[in-house]
C-alpha cells in the first residue's frame, strides 16, 4: 500500500515547550519509532509541519542584526524543510538499517491571486501574551491573532495546487525508498507566463498540500496525525463523541475550526473525494491500528 503520512509540526515542538534542538530530536525519534511498523510493510511518504519552527526562525531573523525580513517566507520554510528533514531522515535510517531514506526540497504551486493571501490565518511561532503580541505587531508590522488563551503570528497560507516534485518522490518510492518532502506544505511558490517561478510569502497547510501530493503520486492512503484520537463530534459538550468513521459530507458539515481539525478535515474529505481513496484523522501512537481501520477518524467515500 502506498502512503502518505502528515506529522503535525507541534508533535515536533509541543505547544510552550522550550525550543530546543534535542527536544525535537527526541520527539521525532520517537516518532518514528511509531511509524517504523508502516515503513517495513508499506510505501510511505512522510511530510511534516512547521509552523513552530518557521515562526521561530522568522523571529530570531527579526531580532538580528540582518536588515529586516532578509530571509521571507519562502526560503525560512526552506530552511525548516532542511532542519526536521535532517531530523527525521536520519531518525529514519537508523530505524531502518538497509532501506534508502531520502529527504526531498519541495516547491508548491500557489495561485498568488488567492484571496488568502490578504486574508492570514495559518498560525506560525510561539504562543503569546496580548502585551507582547501587540509589541510585536508594532515594531515588526506582523499580523497577530488570538489562539486559544494567548496570540500568534499568523501568515498567508494560499491553497495549495500542486506539488511540483511529486514526480521525483513517486520515483524514489517506486524504488523502495521512504521519502520525506513537502515540509511545511513545501515552499509556496508562483509561475509566471515564460515559465519561471518565484517564492511567496506565504506558509502552505501542510495537510492540505499532504492531500494533493497523494492524489499526484497515486497514495492509496492519506493519513493526518495530531495529538488527539480523530474528529469529535459536538466537542465540548456533554454529547461529545469520537467520529469512528465520515463521509467527506458529513466531516465538512460539522464545521471544525478552521486554525486546527478544519485543514485536516478538509484535506481528507479533498483527497477521498478527488481518488476514491481512504483518508484517517488520528493520533500518532495509533498508526498502526489506523492503517488497519481500527482507530481514528476513518473518511470515505459513500
Amino acid at each position: 500500500m502506498r502512503i502518505v503520512l502528515a506529522l503535525g509540526g507541534n508533535a515536533l515542538l509541543p505547544r510552550g515547550a522550550t525550543p530546543d534542538t534535542s527536544i525535537q530530536v527526541a520527539k521525532v525519534r520517537l516518532a518514528v519509532a511509531a511509524l517504523k511498523p508502516l515503513a517495513a510493510q508499506h510505501e510511505l511518504v512522510i511530510t511534516h509541519g512547521n509552523g513552530p519552527q518557521v515562526g521561530l526562525l522568522a523571529a530570531a531573523t527579526a531580532d538580528s542584526d540582518l536588515p529586516a525580513n532578509v530571509y521571507p517566507l519562502d526560503t525560512l520554510v526552506a530552511q525548516t524543510q532542511g532542519m526536521i528533514g535532517l531530523w527525521i531522515t536520519q531518525a529514519l535510517g537508523d530505524a531502518l538499517p538497509g532501506r534508502p531514506v531520502a529527504g526531498v526540497l519541495t516547491r508548491t504551486l500557489v495561485d498568488p491571486d488567492d484571496p488568502a493571501m490578504s486574508r492570514p490565518t495559518k498560525f506560525v511561532g510561539a504562543v503569546l501574551g496580548e502585551e507582547e503580541s501587540r509589541r510585536l505587531a508594532h515594531e515588526r508590522g506582523w499580523v497577530m491573532a488570538r489562539d486559544g488563551e494567548h496570540w500568534r503570528r499568523v501568515v498567508p497560507s494560499p491553497r495549495p495546487l500542486r506539488v511540483l516534485e511529486a514526480d521525483v518522490v513517486s520515483a524514489l518510492v517506486g524504488r523502495g525508498a521512504v521519502v520525506v518532502c513537502a515540509g511545511g506544505g513545501g515552499v509556496a511558490v508562483r509561475s509566471w507566463a515564460d515559465g519561471t517561478h518565484e517564492g511567496m510569502e506565504a506558509v502552505v497547510d501542510k495537510d492540505l498540500a499532504s492531500a494533493v501530493l497523494a492524489e499526484q503520486i497515486g497514495a492509496d492512503l492519506l493519513i493526518v496525525l495530531t495529538d488527539v484520537a480523530g474528529v469529535v463530534e459536538d466537542y465540548g459538550s456533554p454529547q461529545a463523541r469520537l467520529l469512528q468513521e465520515a463521509s467527506p459530507a458529513a466531516l465538512r458539515s460539522l464545521g471544525l475550526p478552521e486554525g486546527s481539525m478544519g485543514p485536516k478535515a478538509e484535506a481528507c474529505a479533498s483527497f477521498v473525494e478527488r481518488t476514491g481513496g481512504r483518508a484517517v484523522i488520528g493520533a500518532l501512537g495509533q498508526a498502526e491500528q489506523i492503517v488497519a481501520g481500527r482507530a481514528g477518524t476513518q473518511v470515505l467515500a459513500r
